[in-house]
């Protein structure tokens, strides 16, 4: 892999590769843009089959929270870090302490958080060692599990999808399949059935398809999800889940779930839209879980200041809508663009020279 060809191509600003031979860690932060602020992104733990693929996944991962970030309205930009697994040498504390003494050897150009296969308690080591860290159960003023917080994100996002393609972002009456009852997808379905959604749940996990069950919910088989004659379809599990099989099944008008990389390919967008069905792009309608953390970094965590943040989640759909329209592209595309025209407005503001308090030549005091 020629790294440098790598960084430009998608003119990545930075990566570091970290190494603690005590410890055994091994991981790879890759800052991909500050225009917006400090870059914010997860630490991911996950056994990869080479260096190289470790490489590419860090590379992937921090573009995709740049656009994610920059798309939720927040003011910050997007870097991931991935911790590779040793199957012979289990996660420890002093790996993940270790890893902390790098992201405060960054000095705030970077802020990790939780991601797959790593934890709370993985936060609370992490600051042990920095500040620039959100989602521990110890710092003051951090926001704790995110998952309601999403899905109500979630739940402001399909409206505004179902208005777009109904005329009114009424729930009452409408008919929502729910694919995945995680944490997520049990906290949608309660919200919808409060709104009068008639809601139908699919889950391979019987506890929470009993859950949603007990809530009203109408449990349907797995393999049922796409055919179903409903008007909205909300998949809230695995990704790549729209593919060249499930385009041409998909009944439902609307799709908007919670569910990351939903499409398994770009083109999938593209038939979407030839087939007249409105689809909010995942990482629109899922930033609830980044806007509440970033919530944590200005004065201290407020759930209120948060829910009302994520409302606006709608409105950011909207301009998704809005630019696929003007543009005649399918809104997947169309969240890119959304995403690019705010930095590239924030990157053009920054060429105004404002002093820094901290920063004013001596002989201007």
């Amino acid at each position: 892999m020629e790294i440098f060809k790598t960084l430009e191509s998608y003119d990545y600003e930075e990566i570091v590769f970290c190494q603690d031979r005590e410890s055994g860690l091994k991981a790879i932060i890759c800052i991909h843009d500050t225009t917006l602020g400090p870059a914010l992104g997860g630490l991911r733990y996950w056994e990869y089959k080479n260096e190289k693929d470790a490489i590419t996944d860090a590379f992937r991962l921090a573009r995709g929270m740049t656009y994610k970030n920059a798309a939720a309205g927040v003011d910050v930009g997007g870097a991931k870090a991935v911790l590779l697994k040793d199957p012979k040498r289990p996660k420890s504390e002093g790996q993940i302490r270790a890893f902390g003494k790098f992201v405060e050897g960054l000095n705030g150009r970077y802020i990790t958080a939780e991601d797959v296969g790593t934890t709370e308690q993985d936060m609370d080591w992490i600051y042990t060692e920095t500040d620039y860290v959100v989602g521990t159960s110890t710092k003051p003023g951090t926001s704790g599990n995110p998952s309601p917080v999403t899905a109500h994100g979630i739940f402001f996002g399909l409206k505004a999808a179902v208005k777009e393609a109904f005329g009114s972002d009424n729930l009452s009456g409408r008919s929502v399949v729910v694919q995945g009852t995680g944490n997520v997808g049990l906290l949608l379905v309660e919200k919808l059935i409060s709104e009068g959604a008639k809601v139908y749940v699919a889950d391979l996990n019987e506890e929470s398809v009993g859950k949603a069950v007990e809530m009203g919910a109408v449990e349907v088989g797995i393999d049922e999800v796409y055919t179903m004659d409903v008007d909205i379809y909300a998949p809230c599990a695995l990704g790549a889940v729209i593919n060249d099989e499930t385009t041409t099944k998909i009944k439902a008008r609307v799709i908007a779930g919670s569910a990351n990389n939903q499409l398994a390919d770009i083109k999938h967008g593209d038939v979407l839209m030839e087939r007249g069905i409105v689809y909010a792009p995942d990482f629109i309608i899922n930033a609830g879980g980044v806007i509440n953390v970033v919530d944590e970094m200005h004065g201290g965590y407020d759930l209120e200041r948060a829910m009302r943040k994520v409302e606006n989640i709608y409105y950011q759909v909207e301009k998704v809508f809005a630019i696929a329209k003007r543009d005649n592209i399918s809104t997947a595309l169309a969240a890119n663009i959304l995403a690019e025209e705010r930095i590239k407005a924030v990157r053009n503001t920054k060429k105004i020279f404002v002093p820094h308090k901290n920063n004013i030549l001596k002989g201007l005091q």
